[in-house]
């Protein structure tokens, strides 16, 4: 059995988990914003401290990064993680404010289903991140992400084409584009956390 003079830091997994707890409950602010857009002011303002705390979270693990001599995986690793996460909180938080600061009155059925996907994706992220303690039961949950991206993509597209379709005044496609790129590049961050999880997993396995 191999001796370690310097334990491993274990205080990376606390911030990640808090972290992509964080992303779960933003992700789960924003569905409930959709159907229920009278409120849409206190969802988002309930995001953007969600996303603050977020940052807060980041700033610790890169500050634990500073200075921590042995840690549990590769620096680079932790530090993608940490910056993916805050990603998609970012994301979430644009998408509340653009549909507070255009006045959106009600989504397109697009829209509805982006935030059912990226709901979805935010709550594996969790189960892959709370899965780095032990480096197991991760792999069903990263492929469930990357299955979501390709949905959210297929999402994206159609979404689109709808907007092009001709049935919406020009000011609310260019709204509605902007809101759908911030949704999908939330969803992608989703998948840039299941890649990097990978990485680890096959690193340590």
């Amino acid at each position: 059995m191999s001796f370690q003079a310097i334990p491993r830091e274990r205080g990376f997994f606390d911030l990640l988990e808090r972290a992509a707890d964080g992303v779960v409950a933003a992700a789960r602010e924003l569905r409930a914003l959709v159907e229920d857009f009278q409120r849409a002011d206190e969802y988002r303002g309930r995001i953007q401290e969600l996303e603050h705390q977020g940052d807060e979270l980041t700033h610790q693990v890169m500050a634990l990064l500073d200075t921590t001599f042995v840690v549990p995986v590769d620096r680079h690793d932790i530090h993608q993680l940490a910056s993916s996460l805050d990603d998609v909180l970012d994301a979430i938080e644009a998408v509340a404010d653009l549909l507070v600061l255009y006045r959106i009155g009600e989504p397109i059925p697009q829209f509805r289903q982006q935030a059912d996907v990226l709901s979805a994706a935010a709550k594996a992220v969790s189960r892959v991140v709370h899965g780095l303690r032990s480096m197991r039961t991760m792999e069903r949950s990263w492929v469930d992400i990357i299955r979501l991206e390709r949905d959210g993509d297929h999402v994206y597209r159609r979404a689109v084409a709808a907007l092009y379709s001709g049935d919406y005044k020009a000011m609310d496609v260019l709204k509605w584009k902007d809101i759908l790129k911030n949704m999908e590049q939330a969803i992608d961050r989703c998948q840039d956390i299941a890649n990097t999880v990978e990485s680890i997993a096959l690193k340590y396995a």
